[in-house]
């Protein structure tokens, strides 16, 4: 059973939400990021999304681009945040996620990143501009590491005519 199955069997046992808090890595910087996430633990959240700052971040609201500009600023990468991931990881169970565009995952090499992002202690990745149709690839080298994928889902859209 994966860590997002245990977590999602325990928040349906035990009849309550689960609280996703969602943090862009290296805003204001590493360190503050760090203290941020364990915080938002101590404080109840059952799963941790690490945002890797993204230059081009077309489907974020205007607060999460200014933060991933501050993070740029502060040359933040992939690899800081599954740096900051290992760290969280030994001092918390809870869920670790990866939230990323495609783009630097690509650029830091996909059988690398799954191996890295494996090895921190990260149950899984959401990668936000995947789409299901271009994913054959991406989900096989996760299971292969062991790691969750997560993907978007949105309502259908009616069109009227």
């Amino acid at each position: 059973m994966t860590k997002k199955d245990q977590i999602v069997s325990r928040l349906h046992f035990e009849h309550k939400p689960g609280l996703v808090v969602y943090v862009t890595c290296g805003d204001p910087d590493l360190a503050t990021t760090r203290e941020i996430v364990l915080a938002a633990i101590r404080a109840g959240a059952d799963v941790i999304e690490l945002g890797v700052p993204f230059s081009d971040p077309v489907a974020d609201g205007p607060v999460i681009q200014r933060a991933s500009e501050r993070a740029l600023k502060n040359r933040t990468s992939l690899a800081d945040v599954l740096r900051l991931a290992a760290e969280v990881r030994k001092e918390s169970e809870a869920g670790l996620v990866i939230f990323s565009y495609l783009n630097p995952v690509l650029r830091f090499g996909l059988e690398r990143f799954c191996d890295e992002t494996a090895k921190a202690g990260v149950d899984g990745a959401l990668i936000t501009d995947l789409t299901v149709e271009e994913a054959d690839e991406y989900r096989r080298v996760m299971a292969e590491h062991g790691l969750d994928t997560i993907s978007w889902l949105r309502p259908p859209v009616q069109i009227s005519v």
